[in-house]
């Protein structure tokens, strides 16, 4: 397990996001309320811009068009990061 930084676009603090688990999971860790509904992917309740870094899902295809995907769209409830990312609500 790796341990990389999750920062939400407009916030000073930095969260700690580990990679075995979802960038949901870190914020709630944290303290970050943050929009949330069915947790597999498919809802997208929880949908945000990937403003930086990299992220990757334990699941084939989330409930993203591969257009969303190309735009930096991520679904935070099982997006797991592979590198310090940066996110803003959609």
């Amino acid at each position: 397990m790796k341990t990389f930084r999750l920062q939400i676009d407009g916030r000073e603090t930095d969260i700690a996001a580990h990679s075995d688990t979802s960038l949901f999971a870190s914020m709630t860790r944290a303290g970050v309320a943050w929009p949330v509904s069915c947790r597999n992917g498919t809802c997208r309740t929880c949908i945000a811009r990937l403003l930086q870094g990299q992220v990757r899902y334990e699941i084939p295809w989330p409930g993203l068009s591969p257009e969303e995907k190309d735009e930096g769209y991520c679904l935070p409830c099982v997006a797991r990061p592979m590198s310090d990312v940066v996110i803003a609500r959609a």
